[in-house]
């Protein structure tokens, strides 16, 4: 263990509130700037350029932008703009890139498309001079140090907490503003799972394969968990909707084959019961993370998140005990948490 916390993995992940607890200090100015041009242009939506785990942060962005601020949100195709050279005409829209890095090619392609064509655009970045963050009109500084473990964790955090930010600000609500302040202090408490989740991992050693359930804005949680899966632990893992899942993949379901349920309250918590139910009835073996007793006590792995974090936030906290997973669950498997084989940390893509 004592190897682990000295890890660059170990640390970035514990480092998690005070990053998006700094963020929300910083940013606060520069994402009311750029909600207020977007309010002034009368944007009608957003296309996001991302990739990895910025593009499952852009899944988050799909959700919340459209729900709370009536939104339309697309995710771009780079190489539209990079290989076949025929990028669309965005129109009244804000083109988005978000990159932790903000070198890849391809990302910065779809923002530089935007200036040229005229519309509003912006950057999600943790290096503001990069590429990308030069081009951009508005910039929002992720302000969450070096990340040197391959795997990104508060980066990705980092940026669940800027469309957070973002939204809030379109929104102009200061209830959800006190809310989106408490959440740092809530990933701290999840944080406390940690030597449960240690235990729990040593249960997966052998996992060959398994899936990752996930909807509503926690079908973004299911796709960066199942990649961390895969970076760190070379597991084969799937991330699905619940709704998309009984449509076809639940045949692979048999007894003891491992579900990993994403179900916090909120709107979608009676749809993730039922799916629960079906996997159970099918001998499924069933790692939940929830605050929900009824979820929990469903599980033959129960990760109890804490309690009175709203669904539209649940992203930034329910991500906390899956990276504590994949983290100890290749630890146990005596892999290099911070080098994983064959991966860089930064990876520039056209």
């Amino acid at each position: 263990m004592r190897a682990l916390e000295a890890s660059d993995l170990y640390r970035e992940i514990h480092e998690q509130p005070e990053v998006m607890a700094r963020l929300l200090r910083r940013e606060r100015e520069n994402a009311a700037a750029l909600a207020a041009e977007m309010k002034g242009r009368g944007i009608d939506g957003v296309v996001i350029a991302a990739r990895g785990t910025s593009d499952n942060a852009a899944r988050y962005a799909q959700y919340l932008l459209a729900a709370a601020n009536g939104l339309v949100v697309g995710l771009a195709t780079p190489s539209l703009f990079t290989i076949y050279k025929t990028p669309p005409r965005f129109g009244n829209l804000l083109v988005l890139g978000i990159s932790q890095s903000g070198k890849s090619p391809d990302i910065v392609s779809v923002v530089a498309e935007g200036k040229r064509q005229g519309v509003l655009t912006a950057a999600i970045t943790d290096f503001p001079d990069s590429d990308l963050g030069r081009t951009a009109d508005h910039v929002l500084d992720l302000s969450a140090g070096e990340e040197r473990s391959v795997a990104a964790t508060k980066t990705y955090t980092a940026e669940l907490a800027a469309i957070a930010l973002l939204s809030v600000a379109l929104g102009g609500d200061a209830g959800r503003m006190d809310m989106l302040d408490r959440v740092p202090g809530q990933v701290a408490q999840a944080l406390e799972l940690e030597n449960q989740i240690a235990q729990g991992a040593e249960r997966y050693r052998y996992m060959q394969s398994c899936v990752v359930i996930g909807r509503g804005y926690n079908y973004a949680t299911a796709f960066e968990l199942s990649l961390k899966l895969k970076e760190l632990t070379y597991t084969v893992v799937e991330p699905y909707s619940s709704a998309d899942f009984m449509h076809g993949p639940l045949a692979m379901v048999a007894a003891g084959f491992p579900v990993i349920a994403i179900a916090p309250s909120g709107q979608m918590l009676p749809d993730m019961m039922s799916f629960m139910d079906t996997v159970k009835q099918r001998q499924a073996e069933l790692l939940v993370i929830s605050d929900d007793e009824a979820a929990l006590e469903m599980a033959r792995v129960p990760l109890r998140l804490p309690a009175g974090v709203p669904e539209w936030l649940s992203p930034l906290t329910s991500i906390v005990p899956g990276q504590l997973f994949a983290m100890h669950l290749a630890h146990a498997r005596d892999y290099d948490v911070d080098r994983p084989r064959g991966l860089h940390k930064v990876t520039e893509t056209l």
